[in-house]
């Protein structure tokens, strides 16, 4: 490995730790920026992430109210919002930051390989927070106003109970934010095993023979992480099944071109790279 595929930025310890602080500042102020603006506009957010929920009632003929039964939930909701909002918007400059501070001690290849990825995973956090929202969550909430027991028109359909929903605004704030984090974090299952196959930690066979172990997994995960009704646990269950098929194809890809790589170089030892070894190329070269 020449010199020159490595930044020369052999610090100190002291000289790290002051970027390390400055990489900080420039993440918590971002932060703490995000979070005012989120908090200044709380209330159309909310009208946001309430809309699955206000479409659904004024289809049963009810209502689309929400309310809070204490008199500090109002304020806690709008700073839930504004924390959430605010470290979403400022996710790109905390990356950015991250990536500064990390990048120097990286070889060009290693560079190469890790960036697609981190520009991959806000990308996929937010096409799985958008699948919750659009998907997932008008089917959850249909379900559970369905055991509401009154008809279209606000009649009893028993003579002595009447059940109708009103929720308050923290619980269905906490409801909605569950189902976008899990989802989100959910649809990082192919960044985290590609980037776990190019480091050669894990291999595209390894995670085939890991399939019936997969399942089980998934299926504990989705019982953890989605409330207790069987839609949305399928739902997850089969999103997350399909992203592990989908690693499963990208590593191979990562694999195929590893062995591509090593054969224009003359480094490939089909006996030891074809029984699945993980030691890592650079080993080969020593």
């Amino acid at each position: 490995m020449n010199k020159d595929d490595i930044d020369d930025s052999t610090a100190p310890l002291i000289e790290h730790l002051a970027e390390l602080r400055t990489r900080l500042i420039w993440s918590v102020s971002a932060f703490a920026v995000c979070m005012i603006l989120c908090f200044m506009v709380a209330g159309p957010i909310f009208n946001f992430l309430a809309r699955p929920l206000q479409q659904l009632l004024i289809a049963n003929g009810q209502e689309p109210d929400l309310i809070f039964t204490g008199l500090q939930q109002g304020f806690m909701t709008q700073i839930r919002i504004s924390v959430f909002g605010g470290f979403c918007l400022a996710f790109p400059v905390i990356g950015f930051q991250l990536w500064r501070f990390v990048a120097p001690g990286l070889y060009r290849q290693e560079k190469n390989a890790f960036l697609p990825f981190l520009l991959a995973s806000p990308a996929l956090f937010l096409l799985g927070a958008a699948f919750a929202y659009y998907v997932v969550l008008p089917l959850a909430f249909d379900f559970f106003l369905g055991f509401q027991q009154f008809d279209d028109s606000g009649n009893m359909v028993q003579d002595d109970v009447n059940i109708q929903f009103l929720g308050t605004i923290n619980e269905y704030l906490g409801l909605t934010m569950k189902f976008v984090i899990a989802f989100g974090l959910c649809f990082q299952l192919p960044v985290l095993l590609t980037l776990m196959g190019k480091a050669e930690l894990v291999s595209a066979s390894g995670l085939g023979d890991m399939r019936k172990y997969a399942v089980v997994g998934i299926l504990v995960l989705a019982a953890l992480v989605t409330p207790p009704d069987v839609v949305t646990q399928v739902i997850l269950f089969t999103v997350v099944y399909g992203l592990y098929e989908v690693s499963i194809f990208l590593v191979r890809i990562v694999e195929k071109r590893r062995e591509a790589s090593l054969k224009a170089q003359g480094l490939w030892d089909e006996e030891l790279h074809g029984s699945g070894s993980t030691e890592p190329a650079a080993k080969d070269q020593a």
